[in-house]
């Protein structure tokens, strides 16, 4: 598939879990991604917190935030990005998804910790970054170690 095919289906994803795999064909997984985001963000109430978060209002943001939901998001976003992504790319070099992996995991560390700081959507957004960065440098490390 190419590159500009590949940018496509990641931007989709990035805009909403499950388009992205709806445009590799993947309708199944798509529709389920799409269902799940669909129950995550209602239950969660992420849109107003999403709303609440850009106005600078984190008070407002947290007191909106309904975490036992919301702790699912980073997962689900994540997962949607890669997977919609390492189809349409057919990925199978060892180690590529842990950049992914750390950042849904460091996206979900920042969300449990975000009430007494930013708020979930910039914590949880910074934790994302910071783990994918983190997973770069471990998918480097374990390449070079284990494929020398």
């Amino acid at each position: 598939m190419g590159r500009s095919r590949r940018i496509e289906v990641v931007l989709w994803s990035i805009a909403f879990p499950g388009f992205g795999q709806i445009l590799n064909g993947k309708l199944v997984k798509g529709f389920i991604l799409v269902s799940l985001e669909f129950i995550v963000n209602l239950q969660s109430n992420l849109n107003q917190v999403i709303i609440s978060s850009f106005r600078g209002d984190i008070t407002q943001a947290v007191a909106e935030s309904e975490y036992k939901w919301l702790m699912f998001y980073p997962c689900l976003y994540m997962f949607g990005i890669w997977d919609a992504y390492k189809d349409a790319a057919e990925i199978t070099k060892p180690y590529a998804a842990v950049p992914v992996v750390c950042g849904a995991y460091f996206g979900t560390i920042g969300v449990i910790y975000s009430q007494n700081l930013w708020g979930a959507v910039w914590l949880g957004l910074s934790g994302m970054f910071v783990g994918l960065g983190i997973g770069m440098a471990v998918k480097s490390i374990l390449n070079t170690r284990f494929n020398n």
